[in-house]
C-alpha cells in the first residue's frame, strides 16, 4: 500500500496536469465565479413617467434616482415609456398618475408599476424593489406631513434578514460553487487515473505482483483524497467506478461530466430552492450527492453548527462514498478480459 501510494503521488506530481486540475483550476473556478456570478440585481434601466409635475410626485422619482438598484429615464409621457419598454431599453415602467399629489393629500394616491415579464425571476425582483422604492419615498413624505394619514394610517414594515443580513447572493453560491467545483475536479481527476493505465499497459505489470485489488484502488484513491478531504471522496469513488467500467480516457471524462457536473449544478439546489421543482424531479435529486453537499456547507457557512443537519447530510455522504467504493471494487478485476 505504501509503495503504492508512494507511486501514485509521484505520479500526480511529475504530471503537471493533475496539479493544474487538482489545485490550480478550483482556485480559479471558485474566485471567478464566487465574484463574477451574482443573482442579485443592480443597475436596472427603468423610465419613471412623472404625468404630475408636483414635489410628491417628484419625490417618487428621487427614490428610483438615488436608488443603487436603478438607471432611471423621466419621461413625461406613458407612450415614450412602452417605447423604451418595446425596445428593450427599459426593464420596467413607473407611472406617477396626474391626479397623484391630490389623492396623496387624500390619503389614497396609487402608482402604476409594469414588469417586462420575460425574465419571470428578474421581473419579480425588480417589482419588489420598485414597490420597496414607492414605499420609502410615501414614509418621507408622511413623516414630512404632506400625506394626509387619517383614512386609516400607515403601516411601517420592518423586515430583518437571518442568516445573510447583507442580502448578498454572493454569499449563498459560493458554498455551491464549492461543491460544483469539488464534484467536476474530484471525479474528473480520478475518471483517468486507471483508464491511464489500461491506455498504456502498465496495469499488466500490476497483475503480475502480489498487490490486490483492494490495495489497486486505495492506493489510486489517497493521493486524490488528500487533494480535497471529505466530501471529494465521494467524487472520487465515483470517478473511479466510471474509470474502472469504461477504460477509456476520453469516453470517462465524457461520462464524468454528465454524470457528475451536470446533475451538481442542476439538481444539488445550488442555483435553486428545489421544493419549487415537479415532485418527479426533487425524487431524483435525493441521489444526487451534490445534493446534501450544498446543504451542509450552506449550513456551516451561513447559519452554523447546527448539527441536526451537519450529522445527517454527512452520514448520507459516507454511505453514498461506500457503495460507489464497493461498485469500483466490483468493476476492478485482475484480469486483461
Amino acid at each position: 500500500m505504501a509503495a503504492l501510494i508512494r507511486k501514485e503521488l509521484r505520479q500526480v506530481v511529475r504530471d503537471p496536469s493533475s496539479v493544474a486540475i487538482g489545485v490550480v483550476l478550483p482556485l480559479m473556478l471558485i474566485l471567478l465565479f464566487g465574484y463574477a456570478l451574482s443573482l442579485d440585481v443592480k443597475n436596472v434601466p427603468i423610465a419613471v413617467v412623472l404625468e404630475d409635475p408636483s414635489s410628491q410626485a417628484g419625490e417618487i422619482a428621487a427614490s428610483f434616482q438615488l436608488s443603487s438598484y436603478f438607471e432611471t429615464r423621466v419621461t413625461r409621457s406613458m407612450a415614450e415609456a412602452q417605447e423604451l419598454m418595446l425596445s428593450n431599453t427599459v426593464e420596467g415602467i413607473v407611472r406617477v398618475p396626474a391626479d397623484f399629489a391630490r389623492r396623496s393629500a387624500q390619503g389614497d394616491a396609487t402608482v402604476q408599476v409594469l414588469v417586462n415579464g420575460i425574465d419571470g425571476n428578474t421581473a419579480r425582483i425588480v417589482e419588489a424593489y420598485a414597490e420597496a422604492a414607492v414605499a420609502q419615498s410615501g414614509a418621507r413624505l408622511a413623516a414630512e406631513g404632506q400625506n394626509d394619514n387619517s383614512a386609516g394610517g400607515q403601516a411601517v414594515v420592518e423586515s430583518r434578514l437571518w442568516f445573510n443580513s447583507a442580502n448578498d447572493s454572493r454569499y449563498f453560491l459560493v458554498p455551491g460553487l464549492i461543491v460544483l467545483v469539488i464534484t467536476l475536479i474530484g471525479a474528473f481527476m480520478t475518471s483517468m487515473v486507471v483508464a491511464r493505465e489500461w491506455e498504456r499497459g502498465t496495469f499488466e505489470a500490476l497483475f503480475v505482483t502480489p498487490v490486490r485489488t483492494d490495495e489497486i484502488l486505495l492506493g489510486k484513491t489517497v493521493p486524490y483524497i488528500l487533494l480535497g478531504m471529505v466530501y471529494l471522496l465521494v467524487s472520487v469513488a465515483m470517478g473511479l467506478l466510471i474509470s474502472s467500467s469504461l477504460k477509456s480516457q476520453f469516453l470517462s471524462s465524457q461520462v464524468t461530466l454528465v454524470v457528475t457536473f451536470m446533475p451538481a449544478l442542476m439538481l444539488s439546489g445550488f442555483i435553486y430552492d428545489l421544493r419549487s421543482v415537479p415532485l418527479a424531479v426533487q425524487a431524483i435529486s435525493y441521489l444526487v450527492p451534490a445534493r446534501y453537499f450544498v446543504s451542509l456547507l450552506q449550513t456551516l457557512f451561513l447559519v452554523g453548527d447546527v448539527w441536526s443537519v451537519i450529522w445527517l447530510n454527512a452520514a448520507i455522504l459516507a454511505g453514498a462514498a461506500i457503495v460507489l467504493l464497493t461498485l469500483a471494487r466490483r468493476a476492478t478485476r485482475k484480469s486483461l478480459g
